[in-house]
């Protein structure tokens, strides 16, 4: 029944792009007591889903979040086997979200890493890279998302992960800026 509720709730918030009103509510949910608006909107405030800020209703992550539903093989076919757990996206994707931001990936230079043309990444602003990670990079005045690397002498350069490419090596500077530390791709039918 709550979840009904809840379905109800963020259809009309990723329509309109705000929460229902108590009166827009007892439409929604075709009733006509305010008392029994009341007691929903508690009972989604009670499970972490809604709650309030000074006099108005706020959704929290919970309200963001997918049900997790448990763990399927990718090889052989077994059964599913069902949980009743909910995943944030922004909690497990971003783990400093005051550091974070989303890039969209144009160009093919990391297919072989498993990043696509039209992919979102997101990176984690910092100067700190370590060879092997992605990085957003400044690179003698361009910016691109590669491979950091150090040749033999200790020099960090950026490596794409496609063959088609070359390394890059910095004339004049190489600036990191930050990491890769998710891709979000949707996938198209």
């Amino acid at each position: 029944m709550i979840s009904e509720k809840i379905s109800q709730i963020k259809k009309f918030y990723y329509k309109h792009k705000r929460l229902p009103s108590y009166a827009e509510m007892l439409k929604i949910f075709g009733l006509s007591s305010k008392k029994s608006i009341y007691d929903i909107v508690y009972k989604l405030i009670d499970v972490g889903l809604l709650k309030k800020e000074g006099k108005k209703l706020a959704p929290t992550t919970k309200f963001f979040s997918l049900p997790v539903l448990g763990l399927v093989k990718a090889g052989f076919p077994i059964l599913a086997d069902e949980t009743r757990d909910y995943l944030s996206l922004d909690d497990y994707l971003i783990e400093d979200p005051q550091s974070s931001f989303l890039l969209r990936v144009s160009g093919d230079s990391l297919v072989e890493v498993g990043i696509f043309e039209g992919d979102y990444v997101v990176i984690n602003k910092t100067k700190t890279a370590y060879p092997g990670d992605i990085v957003l990079a400044e690179i003698d005045g361009e910016w691109t998302l590669k491979i950091l690397r150090k040749d033999q002498q200790g020099s960090p350069y950026l490596q794409p992960a496609n063959p088609r490419y070359p390394p890059l090596y910095p004339k004049l500077k190489l600036d990191i800026f930050g990491i890769v530390k998710a891709v979000i791709r949707k996938l198209r039918n």
